[in-house]
Formats: structure tokens, C-alpha cells, sequence
């Protein structure tokens, strides 16, 4: 199995694209474990795996349902009275999407 080795500038490229900024030190440091990491998956793509079925849990999983029961809810004025501001039977919230700054440009 040939090593592959990680650069510097791949390391960089991959920094970049996460928006993360790191100084040489920790590029070297990420180079050699990203070199690692992809020498595991090489050696993972070895294993023959003719014949088994893929699968997305290693262990056999089920749903778990309860019947669904109708049962009352709980009168308005309990469900807003923690809240910090309501218009009738409605949570006020601040707006976010198309404030002012949204419209400005």
C-alpha cells in the first residue's frame, strides 16, 4: 500500500473551504493526520466485501411506536403565560427575515 501523502497547499485548500485560518504549525500537524486518516480508509477499502449486504446501523434496529391517543391540550392561557410577548393566541416574536437591513442595498 503506497502512502499518500497530505501537502501543505491541500491542507490549506481544505482550510480555506472550512473558513478556519491556522498558521503553519498546525497546518504541518492536520497534513500528517489527514495523511493518516486516508492511509485507515485505504486499508478499510481492502477488505472484500462481496456478498454482504449494505447496511446503515451495525445493529438490528426497529421502530418503537405508542398508539396515538387523543387526549386535551392545555388551555391557552397556561401555554402563554410564560411567554414574553403574545398578540391574541399567538407567540409575538421579533422579525428576522426582511427587516429593515434586509431592504436596504
Amino acid at each position: 500500500m503506497a502512502e499518500q501523502k497530505i501537502t501543505l497547499d491541500q491542507v490549506r485548500h481544505v482550510a480555506k473551504l472550512s473558513r478556519l485560518a491556522l498558521d503553519e504549525s498546525r497546518l504541518e500537524k492536520f497534513s500528517v493526520q489527514l495523511g493518516s486518516i486516508l492511509e485507515y480508509v485505504a486499508k478499510i477499502s481492502e477488505v472484500n466485501v462481496t456478498g454482504i449486504e449494505p447496511m446503515a446501523q451495525a445493529l438490528p434496529m426497529h421502530n418503537v411506536f405508542r398508539e396515538d391517543i387523543v387526549e386535551p391540550s392545555l388551555p391557552l392561557e397556561k401555554v402563554l403565560q410564560n411567554a414574553p410577548d403574545a398578540d391574541g393566541p399567538f407567540f409575538k416574536v421579533p422579525k428576522i427575515i426582511g427587516g429593515e437591513e434586509d431592504s436596504a442595498g
